[in-house]
């Protein structure tokens, strides 16, 4: 698609939590106030230079922004009037469709009546809640202050406000969960008549708290009480079924949606759309004018050096090679896949023909479907896709 017909997707990272979740290594943390205060006036100005930056950088910025997504971190840790500044920042500085998605995470408890105002005022119309578990104990297993009661009654508030798109997180993988319990987590997802539901199987850093006890040992975190690899790939084909059974039909790893309310501004990184992120470990990716190719940038995750101002983000200029590998691995995390033709009309005929070669071999193992000119993973796939990743992209490397 011509780079002018193209539209902009917005990130905005908010890296305040109330408390850090054990399995959390973001780069996020608990601040004082006056220093959330400080954070919004920096973003406020990075918002305001960003076309500067793009015309100093030689980047093309598109016209319209059609999806902003703050995320965190707990953006609803914010006041009210920094929310209001940080929308009015950004329509100031673009121009934001009439029906552009613009979605905001929440931990469950924590939108005050005065924040839900600000929000609905500043054209939010898609909540994300970071439920994680319906069952207390696993909830409170991993950090989270949040009941099931009070996630269900957080659900029906939005609701009765107007927000008409609700996605609900859920962790497979979580201390103590068991199928049981797993199944009542659910049971009240579907229960709830949300629009969207994602499901993340638990991946632990070493060095969060929870990691770090992996390998330790010790029982303070639940390490103890992880449910094995195998059980949380079982959690997870069993939340794609029960799931796919109410109506929330999967589209993409570890996304599921009812008909016509797909996060499209999550589509826009799988599919390799024109997107800007600000604030602290932020990520970016616009066409560069000269040749229209890629270029990434990012924020570091240093709170202190992002607030001084004191590090420019680094661009990376991706070469057709890195366009290619980008194409397959974003593109099969979709459940549709990736066309090949679209892939001839971009890339050379013998890196398609290899990754059609290497496909088939896969579908003969129960990984990969090929089929109506499109390659794509099977549930099971999905289950391996890092692997499965990894050794299309290995294979590739060798071809020239």
């Amino acid at each position: 698609m011509p780079v002018n017909d193209r539209t902009l997707g917005i990130y905005v990272s908010v890296p305040f939590c109330r408390q850090k979740c054990t399995f959390c290594n973001f780069a996020s943390d608990a601040f004082p106030p006056a220093r959330m205060a400080a954070y919004v006036d920096r973003l406020t100005a990075e918002i305001a230079s960003a076309h500067k930056f793009a015309d100093l950088h030689g980047l093309v910025m598109p016209r319209s922004v059609d999806s902003i997504f703050l995320g965190g971190g707990t953006p609803s840790l914010l006041e009210a009037e920094q929310m209001r500044g940080l929308f009015a920042a950004l329509r100031a500085a673009f121009s934001v469709t009439a029906d552009a998605e613009v979605t905001v995470e929440a931990a469950p408890g924590q939108i005050s009546d005065e924040l839900l105002g600000a929000l609905l005022d500043g054209g939010v119309n898609r909540i994300s809640l970071g439920v994680q578990s319906f069952v207390d104990a696993e909830a409170h297993a991993v950090g989270r202050v949040h009941t099931g009661d009070g996630c269900r009654e957080e659900l029906k508030r939005l609701r009765v406000a107007g927000v008409s798109n609700l996605n609900v997180d859920l962790i497979a993988g979580l201390p103590h969960q068991t199928q049981a319990s797993w199944a009542e987590s659910l049971r009240q997802v579907v229960d709830a008549g949300v629009e969207h539901v994602s499901v993340y199987m638990l991946e632990v850093d070493e060095d969060s708290r929870l990691g770090r006890e992996l390998i330790g040992p010790g029982v303070r975190y639940g390490a103890h009480a992880t449910p094995t690899d195998s059980l949380v790939s079982e959690l997870y084909a069993q939340a794609c079924g029960a799931l796919d059974a109410s109506g929330l039909a999967q589209y993409e790893i570890s996304n599921f949606a009812r008909i016509g309310k797909q996060s499209e501004h999550n589509r826009k990184y799988w599919q390799r759309d024109p997107y800007l992120g600000f604030g602290l470990d932020a990520h970016s990716m616009l066409p560069a004018q000269a040749d229209e190719r890629a270029v990434r940038f990012a924020h570091g995750d240093e709170l202190n050096e992002y607030m001084a101002d004191e590090a420019e983000p680094e661009l990376e200029h991706i070469d057709e090679r890195g366009e290619w590998e980008e194409s397959i691995f974003l593109g099969l995390r979709l459940i549709e896949g990736v066309s090949l033709e679209m892939l001839r009309g971009d890339f050379p005929a013998n890196w398609v023909d290899d990754l059609y070669r290497q496909a088939c071999e896969l579908e003969r193992d129960g990984l990969m479907l090929v089929q109506k000119g499109r390659v794509s993973l099977t549930a099971q796939g999905r289950v391996l896709s890092s692997s499965i990743f990894g050794e299309l992209l290995a294979h590739e490397s060798v071809v020239v």
